[in-house]
């Protein structure tokens, strides 16, 4: 029997800081969210943190019920900046320039390692 009270209030327990884990995690989302909204002026994020403080489960539920879609949106729009920006990045310290292919190809060429045919393709397709 008492196995079994032990179980459930450890089970009782563990739900307990799930649910307030899940809890500080949309808090902070939600704080996060307000303060990188550039549709909200000052005034407005002011508001909405004095409510997070003073009614912090409400505030959030209202707060993703009221512009959950805008969090989306926004953390969408982010997410496809930042890939554009690692993207552009990587373009730019991974390829090299067509005259440095170049080069490399003449060089392997010269030590005999491809071809003229296998330059003139390499040319070709650096050039294009």
């Amino acid at each position: 029997m008492s196995f079994w009270e032990n179980f459930w209030n450890i089970f009782w327990w563990f739900l307990c800081v799930y649910a307030f884990i899940a809890f500080l995690y949309a808090l902070f989302v939600v704080i996060g969210d307000i303060f990188r909204d550039q549709e909200l002026n000052g005034w407005l994020k002011a508001v909405w943190l004095v409510l997070l403080a003073f009614l912090p489960f409400l505030s959030v539920l209202v707060y993703l019920i009221a512009r959950g879609k805008g969090m989306t949106e926004r953390t969408m729009e982010r997410g496809r900046h930042n890939q554009e920006a690692s993207d552009a990045y990587i373009r730019q310290v991974a390829t090299a320039s067509p005259t440095e292919e170049i080069s490399k190809a003449k060089a392997l060429l010269d030590a005999g390692t491809i071809s003229p045919d296998e330059f003139e393709k390499i040319k070709s397709t650096v050039m294009v």
